[in-house]
């Protein structure tokens, strides 16, 4: 009997992963209209901090890598692969499955705490480490490339900072943070169904 409720949550599992992955697919491509800066806004992190919630930390983080394929395959990353291809796919596949895995391992080291509290600091965290591991990488492979970016007088890791991640960061975090209580809403309710079937 076990044995049968087991194999019955992982294909619930793998059914809300599948539709997850289809949001974040739909989300990044409408996303690449949005733009604050350069870059398009990711809205895929709160598809990504409901896998984390309502599946686990390899769901997430297999969404953060759908995230990263669909940022290269958007072409939203062109203007990167011009200076290293290598470093570009590099950077874009890390930031969103480090992201997503991040936002798993937050949300079940929280859950048993509290599960708003979980679900808040997922959300909060897992643009942090999106970003963070943007500007890890154009330190890394494109730091010299970015400083013919930089406006005279800026420096290029002033530039990478202010220019290429700060409105889009701010947008991230104040939008996982004002869709945070949705999010809470939209997991009781999906735990619910899940659990009635």
């Amino acid at each position: 009997m076990s044995n049968l409720l087991s194999r019955k949550e992982q294909i619930k599992k793998l059914t809300v992963g599948a539709v997850l992955m289809a949001i974040v697919i739909v989300l990044q491509l409408l996303g690449s209209f949005i733009r604050f800066g350069p870059f398009s806004v990711s809205l895929v992190l709160i598809p990504i901090v409901i896998g984390a919630a309502i599946c686990d930390a390899k769901v997430s983080t297999i969404l953060g890598f759908t995230f990263g394929v669909a940022v290269l395959l958007s072409g939203d990353a062109a203007a990167f692969m011009q200076f290293d291809v290598f470093g570009t796919v590099v950077t874009v596949l890390l930031k969103g499955t480090l992201a997503g895995l991040a936002a798993g391992l937050v949300y079940k080291a929280l859950e048993k705490v509290n599960i708003y509290c979980a679900i808040v600091v997922s959300a909060l965290v897992c643009p942090i480490v999106n970003s963070g591991v943007f500007v890890l990488g154009c330190v890394v492979f494109f730091f010299e490339d970015l400083a013919a970016w930089a406006p005279a007088g800026q420096g290029t890791f002033k530039y990478i900072i202010l220019g290429l991640v700060g409105a889009n960061f701010i947008f991230e975090v104040l939008s996982n943070m004002m869709l945070s209580p949705v999010v809470v809403k939209v997991f009781n309710v999906l735990k619910k169904e899940l659990s009635n079937n």
